[in-house]
């Protein structure tokens, strides 16, 4: 990566914490809590990180999260990102996690929070790296499980500023989820969602009209729709983009075909993130690389998309 690459200051939108699980790291914590997994070894692991959709990389991705089990587990997950994040100058953080993934495992909410917590304010006094956190809702679970997680949240609201909607998108509109983000917003908490990855334009709108977002995390298929792409223009939303993500889970088929820099050209404010970066290559840095080897971004394009990652936190 060129330097004056790494030396811009960022801020890193769209990242799951379960998703920056490194193989040696999952290893490690199995071993740690007497786990046996299905894989002989890390590189058996890496090899079947060949992703032909969204929902095969989620099956491995949940699979790799049973490892997870002690706060000082989350403590290790949350601290092994926040350093890759100083060593490439990402400043500010705003993190997804996700409790149901945990809870319905029967780990309890408080054990995962504080871990992240914990790590999460260590990170700002050592390496200061500024933090929001955001508490995603699994959207092929029902909205009612979704109630749940708000309502254990609940005691700890402090700990959080919004709430996201992740995991598979097709299938499984926003519209399904209208009432708790009713229900979080009253709270006081910004909603962001995942939207336009897999599924289409339409589930932007419904992420935008119904759950009142913030910020689009993807987004990538809002350029098919030109009513939506004027829309998101004028009112200067976010899209939080993660282009290692997009290939590796066949949004595109190469970086060369990705749209990023045709919508930074066209107004939208666009931001670069690396998604569940573990399973996809490369952390922020390496997907600003990429866009420089791929998309030939120049040095002004790559400044523009870092100050739109700081002026679009929310924390």
């Amino acid at each position: 990566m060129p330097e004056w690459l790494n030396a811009l200051p960022k801020a890193e939108l769209h990242l799951h914490l379960e998703g920056s699980l490194e193989p040696e790291l999952l290893f490690a914590l199995a071993e740690r809590n007497q786990i046996a997994l299905p894989w002989a070894d890390v590189e058996t692991l890496r090899a079947a990180y060949a992703f032909n959709n969204l929902q095969e990389f989620l099956d491995l991705y949940y699979a790799g999260a049973n490892v997870l089990r002690t706060e000082q587990d989350f403590y290790d997950l949350t601290w092994a990102y926040l350093q890759r994040c100083k060593a490439q100058n990402v400043i500010h953080v705003e993190p997804f996690f996700d409790p149901q993934t945990h809870t319905d495992r029967g780990i309890p909410f408080e054990v995962v929070l504080r871990g992240i917590q914990q790590a999460l304010r260590d990170g700002e006094q050592q390496l200061g790296i500024s933090h929001g956190l955001i508490l995603s809702f699994l959207r092929h679970l029902p909205e009612e499980e979704a109630f749940k997680t708000l309502e254990q949240a609940m005691p700890f609201r402090d700990a959080f500023i919004g709430v996201g909607l992740d995991s598979s998108e097709k299938g499984f509109p926003p519209r399904l989820f209208e009432r708790v983000f009713a229900k979080a917003r009253s709270e006081g908490l910004h909603a962001v969602a995942h939207a336009g990855e897999e599924g289409p334009p339409e589930y932007i709108w419904e992420a935008l009209d119904l759950l009142k977002i913030k910020r689009i995390d993807h987004g990538v298929r809002a350029i098919e729709d030109e009513r939506l792409m004027q829309r998101i223009i004028d009112e200067q939303i976010p899209l939080t983009v993660c282009p290692l993500s997009n290939i590796k889970l066949c949004v595109f088929e190469h970086m060369g075909q990705h749209n990023i820099l045709e919508m930074l050209e066209r107004g939208v404010k666009v931001t670069v993130n690396s998604d569940d970066p573990a399973y996809f290559g490369g952390y922020v840095g390496e997907n600003f690389a990429a866009l420089h080897e791929h998309l030939g971004m120049t040095e002004a394009q790559a400044k523009r998309l870092a100050q739109n990652s700081l002026d679009a936190r929310l924390a």
